[in-house]
């Protein structure tokens, strides 16, 4: 009984985890939200976050389809079966997967199957220590594919871009944890929440900087120093002009969180954990005995539910309404900064799919069709048929070498992902009359909103988030960010943040 109680309170960990953001994270959300100037990009895209993050409570579907890689550290007092546990673990997440709570992200790295249930060599990822409380306590991060790969790591000394010199020293540090944030971009769904590791080795370095993610967004750090410097990179982080999304704004970083430890004397890492808005931590106090849930972490205070303004703030952009498939004259129409609504069909189309149809004929006709960066959470409902569960966008620049090619083979008016792309898909754009669309990252409830139909599917082999699935949507919005006139939003994002970077180079700490 006590082991089933276990898993029975681990099932509502990982649920609650996917699906509801924490009370600090969501205060964070807000106060970005309220200094947004109105009417912009980076304004709709708060408050299209707000949105998802009401929906995804409501619904209790995933905030993001992209459920990342389960990460549970436990502490466990002396006496208690830490087998026992991790196997209850492993039965709460094959239920999680199958209640579409979470999408199936384990994949074999030899094979590219896709195990189905989020198990595999190696994961999930569960780190267990003992300690002299009577009770367990299990803490759980999703963090997604997007914003680890944001993830970084500087060995010092070194030169970075705008900035120059990094030494072995604070100063040094806070160089690199500048420039973390400014190589980022909007590709790792910003506003973000980073953890810093300072020493340690390569693996060490980055587990401690992932601990940081479980602190609380308001605490303070106890080592004055460290205090100081999380509040500067915070201050400063804010003044890139990144923005949410990329879209430039005020709104670049929502927290910062730096940990320290002792190195050998030949190497010295700074360790970037950067993690999304869509921030999704959680933790429990577990009772040993009965297997309880007895507190839950980050309950602080009230909780936050986005109010709906009373009536939208009028965007300062052009709206355009696309029926699919598009012409190339609509597309020649578009430029940066319009607003997109589409309706008609779409096809999601991530890693697999794009490395497929380099060297194969494409199982549909996709002239003058909408191409979706998106790995989505699928269900069978009870009439067989499939329904999207979660769907927003995945980052783009994964698909960089093969985008530009394959748009041009089948004739692809419109691609929708989020982070943007390269000079080989703009120079594409340009000459083959296309449109690159960000959507909001993380938004997987706003977005599954508009998908009114999956009408079919294709190469389901590759796995749910591979495969190519055929959606009818309907005004699914999304941002113009790279036209077919050579122009970039991101690019241009990237340089003035850069040239911004560059005023933080001279010495602050000593």
């Amino acid at each position: 009984m006590y082991i089933e109680t276990i898993e029975k309170s681990i099932y509502e960990l990982v649920c609650e985890t996917s699906t509801n953001l924490p009370k600090d994270v969501r205060r964070a959300i807000l106060s970005a939200k309220e200094k947004e100037n109105k009417g912009t990009s980076a304004a709709m895209s708060l408050d299209t976050i707000a949105n998802n993050i009401n929906m995804a409570d409501d619904k209790l579907s995933p905030i993001c389809q992209d459920t990342g890689l389960p990460t549970f550290k436990i502490k466990t007092p002396i006496g208690v079966n830490q087998l026992e546990i991790k196997a209850a673990i492993v039965r709460a997440l094959e239920l999680a997967t199958k209640k579409g709570k979470l999408r199936p992200n384990a994949v074999d790295s030899l094979t590219g199957d896709n195990s189905g249930n989020n198990l595999g060599t190696g994961l999930p990822v569960v780190k267990f220590e003992q300690w002299e409380e009577d009770y367990i306590e299990v803490k759980l991060i999703l963090k997604g594919g997007g914003c680890e790969n944001k993830n970084i790591q500087y060995s010092l000394p070194t030169e970075l871009e705008g900035l120059g010199r990094a030494g072995r020293d604070l100063d040094g540090i806070r160089k690199c944890i500048l420039h973390s944030v400014y190589q980022a971009q909007g590709q790792g769904c910003s506003a973000g929440f980073i953890g810093v590791g300072i020493g340690g080795d390569r693996s060490s370095g980055y587990d401690l900087a992932k601990e940081q993610l479980f602190r609380d967004v308001t605490d303070v750090n106890p080592i004055p120093e460290l205090a100081q410097l999380e509040e500067y990179v915070l201050e400063k982080a804010n003044l890139l002009g990144i923005g949410t999304m990329g879209f430039g704004g005020e709104a670049t970083l929502l927290g910062c969180k730096i940990g320290v430890m002792h190195r050998i004397p030949a190497s010295f890492y700074v360790s970037v954990a950067y993690n999304c808005w869509a921030y999704r931590r959680m933790a429990v106090n577990i009772n040993a005995k009965t297997g309880e849930i007895m507190d839950w972490h980050y309950n602080e205070g009230e909780k936050i539910a986005f109010e709906q303004p009373a009536e939208e703030a009028k965007s300062t952009a052009r709206i355009v309404h696309l029926q699919a498939p598009i012409s190339e004259e609509d597309v020649r129409d578009l430029h940066v900064g319009d607003v997109v609504k589409i309706s008609g069909r779409m096809y999601t189309g991530r890693d697999a799919i794009h490395k497929h149809l380099m060297d194969n004929d494409a199982p549909v006709d996709l002239y003058g069709q909408v191409i979706y960066h998106c790995g989505p959470v699928v269900l069978k409902n009870d009439e067989g048929k499939y329904e999207i569960k979660a769907a927003g966008p995945t980052t783009s620049m994964r698909e960089e070498p093969y985008q530009g090619d394959i748009m041009k083979k089948f004739g692809i008016r419109a691609v929708i992902g989020k982070g943007g792309m390269g000079p080989k898909t703009l120079a594409a754009l340009k000459e083959h009359g296309g449109v690159y669309l960000n959507g909001i990252g993380g938004a997987a409830q706003y977005y599954a909103d508009c998908i009114k139909e999956v009408e079919g599917v294709d190469l389901l082999e590759f796995g749910i988030p591979e495969a190519l699935w055929h959606l009818r949507v309907e005004d699914f919005t999304a941002v113009v960010t790279m036209d077919s006139h050579g122009n970039s939003l991101h690019a241009d994002i990237d340089k003035s943040s850069l040239e911004k970077l560059s005023q933080f180079k001279e010495k602050v700490f000593n």
